[in-house]
Formats: C-alpha cells, sequence, structure tokens
C-alpha cells in the first residue's frame, strides 16, 4: 500500500529502489542500444536523489557522446504492481 507525504510517496517497505543504468543507442530518436551486451549498469539506489546523482554523473561524463544515454528506472514501482495500478485508477 502507498500513501502520500508532503508529495513524496512512501511504500510500506521503506524503499524506493532505483535502477541507473545507460549506453551507446541505436540513434538519437530511439531508447534502442546499439549493443545491448555493453549496457552499462551503474547500480541499485535506496531513494530517487541518490539515484539521480549517479545518473548526472554519468550524464556529465559522457556529454561528448551524443548517442550515449543514461536512464533511472524506478524499480519500486515493478515490486508493487498492484500499487501503481491503484494509483492510476
Amino acid at each position: 500500500m502507498t500513501e502520500q507525504t508532503e508529495g513524496r510517496q512512501t511504500h510500506e517497505s521503506g524503499q524506493l529502489l532505483h535502477l541507473v543504468f545507460g549506453g551507446e543507442l541505436a540513434s538519437l530518436d530511439s531508447h534502442r542500444f546499439r549493443d545491448p551486451a555493453k549496457i552499462d549498469i551503474v547500480g541499485i539506489f535506496p531513494d530517487y536523489a541518490s539515484a539521480e546523482r549517479a545518473w548526472r554523473a554519468k550524464a556529465q561524463a559522457t556529454v561528448d557522446s551524443a548517442q550515449t544515454r543514461y536512464f533511472i528506472v524506478h524499480l519500486h514501482r515493478f515490486l508493487e504492481p498492484a500499487g501503481l495500478l491503484r494509483r492510476l485508477a
């Protein structure tokens, strides 16, 4: 179950896990990776703020490579899909 607290979501688990990953895209207008075997898994972070710091660091380090992109995935949404569906309803 989820509840809103000052604009932030709080889950029963107490964790809002986020995955940061990226790599070289096949083209600038897609999210398809050129070589999925070379995807850079930066890590899993306990909250959005720490995931964003890691994402910013990787994005800044690869700023000269237009085809390279990093993403943040909200893992907690996949771990509790029923909660997501309740919020969308």
